[in-house]
């Protein structure tokens, strides 16, 4: 049996990689409205970004929920730098859009070219995340069903 084993796993299939890509797909989203906000103004593409970012903090909350299991629950999976590493990226993407979202709820376009930027920073960082988080499964095979 694989030692780097998720905790948060039904019938041994773990639940993180299931979760992760909602709010992944929700940041990109939130980019790509802000960007098109900036060049065209309208107040829907805010509203919409706005939306995203909520709906991107929700499952980003799941995705947590199941990826902190796996690492408090698994000594093995602590040991690994590039767990923390993921771990850390992550909550930083987590802080940058709550931030990102607290400074649009009195008023959705209130971000503007700001809230772009912190779009993209968080983006940057998932793409960072996203390597690290391939690494721990395919270089170190954590979450790894085992077939026998």
């Amino acid at each position: 049996m694989n030692d780097l084993h998720s905790t948060a796993a039904i019938r041994g299939h773990p639940l993180h990689p299931l979760l992760v890509p909602l709010p992944i797909g929700l940041f990109v989203a939130a980019l790509v409205t802000d960007a098109v906000f900036v060049v065209d103004g309208s107040d829907g593409w805010a509203e919409a970004s706005r939306w995203l970012l909520g709906g991107g903090l929700a499952g980003a909350l799941l995705a947590a929920l199941a990826g902190f299991a796996d690492f408090a629950g698994n000594t093995r999976i602590r040991e690994l730098r590039d767990a923390w590493l993921h771990l850390f990226a992550n909550l930083t993407v987590v802080l940058v859009e709550g931030v990102n979202l607290i400074l649009r709820l009195p008023d959705r376009t209130v971000a503007g070219s700001f809230g772009l930027a912190l779009s993209l920073a968080a983006v940057a960082l998932l793409v960072f995340s996203g390597w690290k988080g391939g690494e721990l499964v395919f270089r170190h095979g954590v979450g790894r069903i085992e077939r026998g």
